[in-house]
């Protein structure tokens, strides 16, 4: 016998809506008192003025850097081994035109590269949700919540990503779960609430097709327990989890990223970028505070006007949504070889 969904109306007025976790709806959080720093819903970035310059510039002696630079000396014996090495490295070479090869001059260029790292942090807010249990609940009763950029937690290592998340003090609220109204379950998607559903291999005729013997897995009803609600025509809410209210919080989303401004010298070489990016050199100077200072005086004029260009280019996409924590700058020389 088929159930009737009137028999039950705790479950006939079941609303029929998807069965996934969504979020609260904009009207249920607004007017909450000490929360008039929380601008809108769904996430809001905050971040305080850039800090000044911790220290004094102090001048740098390029001349003198350049000259304790000591540049390898690269020998024909040097310069096969490096080229039999890239043979080898390859399925399809051939070692014995490199180890043959007459090696009649090797010319040097000496490159420099301007690295510029950044790291900073930013701070977004959003609410969110999870199940109430009857647990301890921080709301505004205990206190107004502190500003976002007066959090403190602890940062990773300098220069290391992270993103990690926070509840923010005094800012949870209980409320009914706004996806079930508050009944912790809601109807069956596959059944509509009945609990039954047509028989699929008599497609509800009670017999198999052509034959005079009723379906044996319906039992000649037609009908078959839903599969999707185990036969109980509702299912519990996914929102909710069946607890019937919800904890609403302010939670903090802070981001740590590492930007990266890297510029190459001119040169002549017919070199992939990708390989010269990889190539091994001297370091000249390296300087790390919380904003570093461009390069002045440099030998070369396209090594200052970079490091000029990669602040200026990194302080814009920084200040409208993020503070900058530490900045260092590495200026190097790569030396290349050709024959």
């Amino acid at each position: 016998m088929d159930r009737d969904p009137s028999d039950d109306d705790s479950v006939a007025d079941l609303s029929f809506e998807a069965e996934s976790p969504v979020a609260s709806p904009a009207e249920l959080l607004e007017g909450l008192p000490s929360y008039d720093w929380l601008q809108g819903h769904g996430g809001q970035v905050f971040f305080p003025p850039l800090e000044t310059l911790t220290r004094p510039r102090e001048p740098v002696s390029w001349s003198s850097v350049l000259d304790h630079s000591r540049v390898p000396l690269v020998t024909e014996e040097v310069a096969r081994e490096a080229l039999l090495s890239f043979v080898n490295s390859q399925c399809c070479y051939s070692s014995a035109a490199a180890g043959d090869l007459i090696i009649q001059e090797l010319r040097q260029q000496t490159l420099c590269r301007y690295r510029l790292e950044t790291f900073s942090e930013s701070r977004v807010s959003e609410w969110t949700f999870q199940p109430f249990t009857n647990h301890a609940v921080d709301g505004p009763q205990r206190g107004t919540s502190p500003r976002l950029w007066d959090m403190k937690v602890q940062m990773p290592p300098m220069f290391q990503e992270d993103t990690r998340k926070f509840q923010v003090p005094h800012s949870s609220l209980v409320k009914e779960c706004h996806k079930c109204n508050g009944r912790g379950r809601y109807k069956c998607s596959g059944c509509h609430g009945a609990g039954m559903v047509r028989c699929s291999s008599c497609s509800g005729t009670k017999r198999k097709a052509r034959q005079s013997r009723r379906c044996h897995l319906c039992s000649g009803s037609g009908r078959r327990r839903c599969s999707t609600c185990s036969g109980r025509g509702n299912k519990t809410c996914a929102t909710c989890k069946g607890e019937r209210r919800l904890e609403h919080f302010v939670q903090l989303v802070i981001m740590w990223k590492n930007s990266l401004f890297e510029f190459v010298s001119q040169h002549h070489l017919h070199c992939p970028r990708e390989l010269l990016a990889k190539a091994r050199g001297e370091n000249l100077f390296r300087d790390e505070n919380t904003m570093v200072y461009p390069i002045v005086d440099f030998p070369l004029q396209e090594i200052s006007l970079a490091s000029q260009r990669g602040i200026s280019e990194h302080s814009a996409a920084l200040a409208s949504r993020a503070r900058i924590l530490q900045q260092m700058f590495l200026p190097s020389g790569s030396f290349h070889h050709s024959w």
